[in-house]
């Protein structure tokens, strides 16, 4: 659990603060953030708590200054990935960030080929449900996504099937049609070549690396229900944020 505000550092509460007014577009990409005055005299602090504000900001790319006019607001270039798109559903009711949008690219039945066979534990060559779809953002493609369901899947939700946007993310249409919870997920981060069909979306040689974030669910039941491979788009990267040290009376 993080911590709360009152436990934070000063200057990181501070941070948090400012992160979240961009996160949700309060303070837009470009946007002057709190000068260092400005902090010290809406948070009663001292210039080298202030100080600190900024440089945190920068460090985690919510901020970058510029000669002549200050410091600027900008957003993190990092993936989203599929299990924080979960997270969200649940959270929110949507899986994409603000600015985020995706394109279907493909969708159908498709024989399993080996490494999907054997992430779903079923025979190579059956038909299992194939879906690819690029994500992008305002500064490009954030992601090329391809997602393999076991094909009895597509009997009970056939917009799976289909080349169009879903009425709501695979997660959920899973668990309200088929009444398969995801509960349990395991998140692979690797170098890979770029495989040639995907190398065309993402503006890239194929056989060059490429970082990739792979995802496997399982649901309630043990069973595997998704198995996805994100290819990351040319200069994105992955993070994530950890609480090393829970404060007192705070339990997981």
């Amino acid at each position: 659990m993080a911590d709360s505000p009152q436990a934070m550092a000063p200057y990181r509460r501070i941070a948090a603060q400012i992160k979240a007014r961009i996160d949700s577009g309060e303070i837009r990409p470009g946007d002057r953030i709190p000068s260092v005055r400005e902090i010290m005299r809406d948070e009663g602090v001292s210039t080298a708590t202030a100080t600190r504000v900024a440089a945190v900001l920068r460090a985690e790319g919510y901020a970058e200054s510029v000669p002549g006019i200050g410091t600027l607001a900008t957003l993190p270039k990092k993936i989203t990935a599929g299990s924080d798109r979960l997270q969200m559903l649940r959270a929110s009711g949507s899986g994409y960030r603000r600015g985020e949008r995706a394109e279907i690219l493909s969708a159908g039945l498709v024989p399993a080929p080996e490494v999907v066979a054997d992430a779903l534990e079923i025979e190579e060559g059956v038909a299992v449900v194939q879906r690819r779809r690029a994500y992008y953002d305002d500064r490009g493609l954030v992601a090329l996504s391809t997602s393999w369901l076991p094909g009895e899947l597509g009997q009970v939700i056939p917009e799976l099937l289909i080349a169009e946007p879903l009425p709501r993310m695979a997660f959920g249409l899973v668990e309200d049609r088929a009444g398969r919870r995801a509960v349990r997920r395991r998140d692979i981060v690797a170098i890979r070549p770029v495989p040639e069909d995907v190398a065309s979306v993402l503006g890239m040689e194929s056989g060059l690396p490429a970082l990739t974030m792979t995802n496997l669910y399982w649901d309630q039941h043990g069973e595997v229900t998704e198995y996805a491979v994100d290819f990351l788009g040319p200069g994105r990267e992955l993070s994530a944020d950890y609480a090393l040290e829970q404060s007192p009376g705070l339990h997981r």
